[in-house]
């Protein structure tokens, strides 16, 4: 049973405490202020004059003092309570402030030895923020200590329960901005709680920071009374703990005091559960800061209130170096820290200002926890083997795939049940979408009520449901960002709601995979089911495939898109996926009963090589180029394209038929845009140069025409997949209203290979003759044809 933190009940600090605590504060907002505004005399050893100040302002001060408090009281509470601590710094654009606070402890000169602890190194650290060559001006992957990218607002606390998750002895402090706070992402977050164990996971503490102010507006939970704003949170299941004030010592004595009550009710919550074995929801402390937007900053500025208004959001004093007014009432400010206190003649932090800092790798910037690739450990996945299903013969038997994996995940589930380092993460969903195999090792996490008439419920599961893709995105990330394994489960349609959090994560990725000091971590996995072609009975609400369009537009070093056309084809693209590192990796894959193709030996190959003939199925003898190339990309294409090439081969025997089908979608780009991609020889040999290709796709067609935009043959190319023409019918009625269907396939080979129009012309109305019949017959008896229902690739 993991220990609680201990308790410590000496919640009144000393008055020299509160003094180095201010020495601190001081000393991380002189910084902040000077990267905004100084390329030279960081120290102020001179009178400030124009060419002092940087040419372009750019940064945001008006969070910085509220991020600088909680920073300087976080250091004390992780110092005198010996504790392992991970900060999530919700507001945007705080980067000014964490970088300074790094840089004051050493961890930001342990990663960069250039920007050294001293006046040459704070001159470096002052210029490089936004500015060409430099650093961002929010909170990014290059800023020790940090795993929340700063600038889209919303997710940093789904980012703080991921990241407690499996984490007994962990703290996980978020500062919630209060625009951010307005988000539906944040809204939805405060529910997270009913999900925290505090037997095996850590605890997190949010610190709602209502500075007032948005960029120009008022924020909504600033403008609440108090208590009404108290109602709200304790209906969230949180109990507040206010501070407020602009008068510093005043707030630091209040906000050491709140720190403490908070982290002793924390500790008490644990020690209850874990020894005593109490099983009634916390409720957790949540602290509310109040402090003015801008706060120490200019007060006025030409005339207009600044300082705790919406005007200090940004730069306070814009034209600094053309109004000698504006440059004389910053260097006023700036002195007003009286920077010869805080640092010695050198430029180092001076003992007061260290005092509170803690040591080594409890330091916010120097936490392991906020470097996940040096706590991640293999996952244990068993062999394919042990899962795969038998194919003696192609497209005769039939298995649900995503049920096949359940059993897989079930085993992993199994194997980490100790070592809690993998989840399962969907939005109510893992039943849908066949992965109930794995409640056999582990429930779903619940801290609320229970009925009995509930099912799978567990305190300690592993298993996260909530209907919030938000929230399920949330929560991996930071599960994944601090050093573990984990699969996100969604239906294809609604993922989409997540698309702003996966473009933030794959910018993580790509810019933490230059950054020698951030080992890989696990991948962030999807597994998108219920999908287009199978959502026939909820219909064209449920029916949207462009997911895959989003991720590819993204950085290729990052993105792999994977399209399993059958069960044992899922099961080896999953172990790749789970075993892979610093990737996104979106798999889609059906849940309804799909052909077994190729056995696991095959299968493992065949994914391997990413995209590959299909030799059993064509009808090409090697003799001769091919006549026409069959290409598919998903479970229902594959089928519809093999039954495809079925009809050619009875209609047509002397027509020679390559079946392509492709698994990842990114060996069709070039070698030299993805690592997955193609060289042009490799192309050419699989899809010719000047045979027609129809390409039956998964998705939306134009998709497969941008991949291939650039190769030899693409005049020739000819791709059917998604327009848009969903409903509530049945499933090869799907197929058919997007002219994805096997009939219309055949037509297109017809069409499309010189000379069959005329001498296949009586073939071609057969297949239209089918389609006709189609539709009568799915009117009359709401079912799909016979012989389209009964159909195997050995009928």
């Amino acid at each position: 049973m993991p220990e609680a933190p201990r308790q410590d009940s000496s919640t009144q600090p000393t008055d020299e405490e509160l003094r180095t605590l201010d020495a601190h504060w001081r000393a991380a907002n002189y910084l902040a202020a000077g990267q905004i505004y100084l390329l030279a005399n960081p120290l102020l050893t001179e009178p400030l004059r124009p060419e002092h100040i940087k040419p372009r302002l750019l940064g945001h001060w008006g969070t910085s003092p509220g991020l600088n408090l909680v920073h300087t009281h976080l250091n004390r509470v992780i110092r005198s309570r010996a504790l392992d601590a991970l900060c999530i710094w919700g507001p945007g654009h705080g980067g000014p402030s964490v970088l300074a606070n790094s840089w004051l402890e050493g961890s930001y000169s342990e990663k960069y030895p250039d920007v050294t602890r001293d006046a040459q190194g704070m001159e470096l650290l002052m210029r490089q923020f936004s500015f060409p060559g430099g650093v961002p001006s929010h909170v990014a992957p290059e800023v020790p200590g940090s795993i929340h990218e700063g600038g889209e607002l919303g997710y940093s606390l789904a980012h703080a329960y991921g990241a407690a998750l499996d984490h007994p002895g962990l703290l996980v402090a978020c500062v919630i901005g209060d625009g951010e706070a307005e988000t539906g992402p944040l809204a939805g977050s405060w529910h997270a709680n009913k999900f925290l164990d505090p037997v095996h996971d850590g605890a997190v503490l949010p610190i709602l920071h209502l500075n007032g102010y948005k960029i120009a507006n008022p924020t909504v939970l600033s403008r609440l009374p108090q208590d009404e704003l108290d109602a709200l949170l304790r209906g969230y299941g949180h109990e507040p703990i206010h501070v407020t004030g602009d008068d510093p010592m005043a707030v630091h004595r209040a906000m050491a005091q709140a720190m403490d009550t908070a982290l002793d009710r924390i500790a008490e919550a644990q020690r209850a559960a874990r020894e005593e074995g109490v099983t009634e929801r916390p409720h957790w402390p949540v602290i509310v800061l109040r402090t003015p937007k801008g706060w120490t900053g200019p007060a006025e500025v030409d005339g207009e209130p600044v300082e705790g208004t919406w005007r200090s959001h940004q730069v306070p004093l814009a034209g600094v170096r053309d109004n000698p007014d504006h440059l004389r009432q910053l260097e006023a400010w700036l002195r007003s820290y009286r920077p010869e206190e805080l640092f010695d003649a050198e430029g180092r932090p001076v003992a007061d200002v260290l005092a509170c800092v803690p040591e080594g790798g409890r330091r916010l910037g120097a936490t392991p926890y906020a470097n996940g690739g040096l706590l991640v450990r293999d996952l244990p996945i068993p062999s394919l083997d042990d899962f795969a299903v038998p194919v003696d013969k192609p497209g005769t038997t039939l298995h649900e795939p995503t049920r096949v994996l359940g059993d897989l995940l079930a085993q992993v589930m199994r194997d980490t049940a100790d070592r809690r380092d993998f989840r399962l993460v969907g939005p109510d969903e893992t039943a849908s979408n066949r992965l109930q195999a794995v409640f056999d090792a582990s429930g779903k996490a619940w801290q609320a009520g229970t009925l009995d008439v509930d099912e799978h419920l567990d305190r300690h599961g592993r298993v996260m449901e909530v209907l919030s893709e938000h929230l399920c995105q949330g929560w991996l990330e930071g599960y994944l960002l601090t050093g573990r394994h984990g699969l996100f489960s969604c239906y294809e349609a609604f993922v989409h709601i997540v698309d702003s959090m996966v473009n933030q994560h794959i910018k993580w990725l790509r810019t933490s995979r230059r950054l020698p000091w951030r080992p890989p971590i696990a991948s962030l996995n999807y597994l998108l089911t219920s999908h287009v072609w199978r959502q026939d009975h909820n219909g064209f609400s449920h029916q949207d495939p462009g997911f895959v369009d989003h991720v590819l537009n993204k950085s290729p070093e990052v993105v792999r898109v994977y399209l399993p056309p059958d069960a044992n084809t899922l099961l080896s693209v999953a172990d790749h996926a789970l075993r892979s590192r610093d990737y996104v990796n979106v798999v889609v894959a059906g849940k309804q009963p799909c052909f077994d193709w190729l056995s696991m030996d095959e299968a493992r190959v065949h994914c391997a090589r990413g995209a590959g003939i299909w030799e059993w199925a064509g009808t090409e003898d090697g003799s001769r180029e091919p006549d026409v190339v069959l290409a598919c990309a998903g479970d229902v294409p594959t089928q519809e394209t093999l039954a495809a090439a079925h009809l050619l081969r009875r209609h047509l025997p002397d027509l020679s038929v390559r079946v392509v089908n492709v698994v990842d979608l990114a060996r069709l780009l070039p070698r030299e845009e993805h690592p997955h991609g193609m060289n042009d020889f490799e192309y050419d040999g699989l899809f010719t140069t000047d045979k027609p290709v129809i390409f039956a796709y998964h998705g939306y067609p134009w998709l497969i025409h941008r991949l291939a935009y650039r190769r030899a043959g693409h005049q020739h190319l000819h791709v059917r997949g998604y327009k848009e023409a969903g409903t509530t019918t049945t499933p090869f009625d799907m197929v058919v209203r997007n002219d994805l269907d096997r009939y219309r396939l055949v037509m297109d080979v017809i069409d499309r290979v010189p000379g069959l129009a005329v001498r296949a012309t009586a073939v071609r109305q057969r297949m239209a003759d089918a389609r006709t019949r189609h539709h009568a017959w799915i009117r009359e008896h709401g079912t799909d044809l016979p012989e389209v229902a009964e159909w195997n690739w050995n009928a």
